[in-house]
């Protein structure tokens, strides 16, 4: 995860698939706004958002939004 948490932007990829995992991490992918595998979402960088990460953090992968 980048260094700079809690400022900026922040490039969230679902690098695993959903399925078959339990109804809370779909959900949770969901709220994050995946709609398919290997989609890229940018949001901002709040505790709101990296406690949703935490949950789905083997299904995802984080890095900073560069000029996004």
């Amino acid at each position: 995860m980048p260094e700079g948490k809690g400022s900026g932007k922040i490039a969230v990829t679902q690098v695993r698939s959903g399925l078959r995992r339990p109804g809370r991490h779909q959900r949770t992918l969901e709220a994050l706004g995946f709609k398919k595998h290997q989609q890229t979402v940018i949001h901002d960088d709040t505790p709101a958002i990296r406690g949703m990460i935490e949950q789905v953090k083997h299904l995802v992968e984080v890095r900073p939004a560069n000029g996004e």
